[in-house]
């Protein structure tokens, strides 16, 4: 069979990376939705439309009901969120969401970590005769040493962000060296390290990554997020960090209290 030419081909498939923003809900509630988002972003549309997911792994309680998604959607839709699916929860809330329009995304896992190390097992007992005899017909073998783990280049930006410009580091940190001015937004997988003003948005971790970071050397922030937890400044910076060198983590990890977002003031000699 002969091949398409290249200039007959009005389809073409390529990877690529977009921008969405991770929202973690402890709440499938609309009413509790709606005050929680009330709180964070005022009445007015704080995002311009973004493409947004819910993360439900999260959930403090799940109703018998199903939820009513409509309504969830209209709550953020408000403040400029454009609820596109969910990730994570359980086979019943995946198939309501299923119905209702929305796209089901796999969850994010992370690697298990085991701090013990392995115990290796114990060699089956043998005639001291026999295992001589193993010994001498077995060759031995070198164990080949795992493989490297990817690489994921740190995005740099040395230009200044302007309203309405997003930039995105999938995988990997974020490096500015030049102002994020109100209304851009950065967004990493891991931390994001401004060598200059932040006006804008920042959002770290987005990718579920609760270690990551937010580097300033002069805060002046409309919005900073850590792993999906918010935090925005409507009414002001608080004088101590405003205009200065400022760090920001996500702390109480784990906790009963639930996590929240700290911001310190960063010593830069």
């Amino acid at each position: 069979m002969a091949r398409a030419s290249k200039k007959n081909q009005l389809i073409e498939f390529k990877g690529t990376t977009l921008p969405i923003v991770s929202i973690t809900v402890h709440s499938l509630l609309p009413e509790q939705l709606a005050k929680t988002a009330d709180e964070l972003f005022g009445d007015d549309a704080f995002f311009d439309g973004d493409p947004a997911v819910l993360e439900l792994d999260h959930l403090q309680t799940t109703d018998k009901a199903s939820p009513d998604w409509t309504a969830i959607a209209h709550v953020l839709k408000r403040h400029g969120l454009d609820v596109i699916g969910v990730r994570g929860g359980n086979d019943t809330l995946m198939h309501a969401a299923t119905r209702a329009g929305l796209h089901c995304f796999a969850a994010f896992k992370r690697p298990a970590r085991n701090d013990e190390p392995a115990q290796p097992p114990e060699p089956p007992k043998q005639e001291p005769a026999r295992v001589e005899q193993q010994a001498e017909q077995t060759p031995a073998t070198t164990q080949e040493p795992p493989p490297a783990p990817s690489f994921v280049p740190t995005l740099i930006i040395d230009r200044p962000m302007r309203s309405g410009q997003q930039a995105y580091a999938r995988g990997g940190d974020l490096v500015v060296l030049a102002a994020v001015n109100a209304g851009a937004e950065v967004i990493a997988d891991g931390s994001i390290h401004i060598y200059a003003p932040l006006r804008g948005r920042a959002l770290a971790g987005a990718s579920g990554e609760t270690g990551a970071r937010i580097f300033t050397t002069r805060f002046e922030a409309e919005l900073v997020s850590i792993a999906g937890v918010y935090r925005t400044f409507e009414a002001g910076i608080p004088e101590s960090l405003a205009g200065k060198p400022v760090q920001v983590q996500l702390s109480g990890t784990g906790s009963s209290d639930g996590e929240k977002l700290s911001l310190k003031a960063l010593k830069t000699d």
